[in-house]
């Protein structure tokens, strides 16, 4: 039974059978529920219902070849750029731990090559032009970038548990300079604005000795616009420089950024050192620990989340290729039949522009979801405009049919899916360093402070406590809620944050606290104070010693 199905009534007989009249809207409502995963059904919809779109008015031709199957199956893909000795082979060394084939560390530009780790059954390389023919991996439309790109690319596999669920795409070291950038031979930003729309992360690494924006560089930010939801940034060998240095070097980098990276939002930047060796200078060892215990936690949720990333990559081309076919059919409605063919195009690509703001007014349409003006007109030079499909209504109902109503369904099925899967996240590597054990984040730090010690930790400051404890007006041993409020309140700690702390405290849920949960209240708003996260449960090592023989 698939994940949408309800109990109900019967489904209705095949078409052509006595109740063929029944209307097509009712049939197409029952598709979704032919979907056993959300997988399935981007697969399914992709095909019947934006694909004929997209070929009816060449989108492949202007922004994005075809999805293929392996696009909707493949595991979630981390892309790594940064210009030329930022750490990013370091990095993903770091991560899984291991080394991989074909890889390259040092000071000059050494990866030359774009290099997809993934999980395989040896340790092995795949060369580009064997990758591209591979049915099973989601490359082979990178084909159309030639030779020169493609002795350019390999795939590097090897047995390794972090790569059982994610794969990783290391990129050339962005170079500066116009001459480096021409000798590649191939369009360097278009191949990454490719691997953007198929990715679920794309991390950008800085060094914080160099922290200047190639033209190249640049260029390749730009080309990842429409992505920014992906985009995480990393500021990696921080740990070289001094901490008022590293305060500057962090503002200049949001700086810069900034001009780049046209949002609203402030892009995420992540500050550490990321790879195995020792801290050069220690001082920001607490900080870095939590950045990269925060990046681990948004690499680890891509699993879980890429369904739902699946989904939105898939609105986002189907609402590209409905302006894409308002742009096309509007050319083609303006062109002449016989005469002045070529004039008119050389207009048309030059007023494109208004073409855009007439397209926006009339079927309101955000300026947002328009494709780049220069490109397109770029693009446009070299077409036969009278090959240009007009308007086909039918084709467009069809996409906004599967936006309205079947994309709601997928919605659905993504987070039933969720709820039947397992606790999804990535594992092994360097994911596992700091899960558990006394290396793990914060261990014996704030509510875990005295986790390994045989006496009780608050003990050491219940004297402390004790005393104010009898100014409270105890009766037989307890405090009420009222006179333990006018203490804790003292803290200037909010009423949400106090209540947690009495349902924490009053550990016999008695509505009294003794001398023992007194002080236990205590030691929680002095941990809350410190900033620390109070626990949602109390851990074992908190409970009062009179309270554990209950237990």
């Amino acid at each position: 039974m698939s994940l949408m199905e309800q109990p109900g009534p019967a489904a209705s007989p095949a078409p052509g059978s006595m109740f063929s009249w029944v209307s097509k809207d009712a049939r197409r409502k029952k598709e979704p529920e032919l979907f056993q995963t959300v997988a399935e059904g981007l697969r399914q919809l992709y095909a019947q219902k934006l694909l004929p779109l997209e070929e009816h008015y060449r989108f492949h031709e202007f922004h994005s070849p075809a999805l293929e199957d392996a696009d909707f199956d493949n595991k979630p893909m981390v892309l790594l750029v940064g210009q030329y000795s930022t750490g990013k082979t370091t990095f993903i060394r770091h991560l899984i731990e291991q080394d991989f084939p074909g890889m390259r560390i040092g000071p000059e530009p050494t990866t030359d090559s774009f290099i997809a780790v993934m999980h395989g059954p040896t340790e092995g390389v795949v060369p580009g032009n064997a990758l591209v023919v591979d049915p099973r991996r989601p490359f082979r439309k990178l084909n159309a970038f030639g030779n020169a790109f493609l002795n350019r690319f390999m795939c590097a596999q090897l047995p390794n548990p972090v790569l059982d669920s994610i794969s990783i795409i290391d990129t050339p070291g962005i170079l500066s300079g116009e001459k480096q950038r021409i000798s590649r031979g191939y369009d360097f930003a278009a191949v990454l604005e490719w691997f953007a729309e198929r990715v679920d992360r794309i991390i950008l690494l800085f060094d914080a000795h160099k922290l200047d924006i190639s033209d190249e560089f640049s260029e390749v930010i730009k080309a990842l616009k429409n992505h920014e939801d992906k985009i995480r940034v990393v500021l990696n060998k921080a740990d070289q420089i001094e901490t008022q240095q590293l305060m500057r070097v962090y503002g200049a980098l949001m700086w810069s950024l900034g001009k780049i990276i046209n949002t609203p939002e402030v892009v995420r930047v992540y500050i550490g050192s990321f790879w195995s060796h020792p801290l050069l200078i220690p001082d920001n060892r607490k900080l870095f620990e939590a950045e990269e215990q925060d990046l681990f936690k948004d690499i680890q949720s891509l699993p879980r989340n890429a369904a739902l990333r699946k989904l939105n990559d898939l609105i986002k081309r189907a609402r590209l290729a409905k302006v894409h076919a308002y742009i096309i059919s509007s050319l083609k409605k303006e062109m002449p039949n016989v005469f002045g063919k070529e004039s008119k195009k050389k207009e048309l690509v030059n007023n494109l522009g208004e073409i855009y703001q007439k397209i926006e007014r009339e079927h309101q349409i955000s300026p947002g979801d328009f494709p780049s003006l220069r490109k397109m007109q770029e693009l446009l030079q070299t077409q036969d405009f009278s090959k240009f499909q007009a308007l086909k209504p039918k084709l467009l109902d069809t996409v906004d049919d599967m936006l309205a109503n079947d994309i709601a369904r997928l919605m659905v099925m993504v987070r039933q899916e969720e709820s039947l899967m397992p606790s999804q996240a990535v594992k092994g590597g360097a994911f596992d360093g700091t899960m558990n054990g006394p290396f793990g984040h914060g261990y014996g730090e704030g509510a875990g402070e005295g986790i390994d010690d045989v006496e009780w930790v608050v003990g050491k400051d219940k004297p402390t406590y004790d005393e104010i404890f009898y100014t409270l007006s105890p009766v037989n041993g307890k405090i009420t809620g009222a006179n333990a409020k006018k203490e804790m309140v003292k803290s200037k700690l909010p009423n949400t944050v106090l209540g947690k702390i009495w349902k924490l405290a009053d550990v016999d849920k008695d509505g009294l606290l003794d001398d023992e949960e007194f002080a236990l209240a205590n030691h929680l708003i002095k941990v809350k104070l410190e900033g620390h996260e109070l626990p949602a449960d109390l851990p074992p090592h908190l409970i009062p010693p009179s309270k554990r023989r209950h237990e």
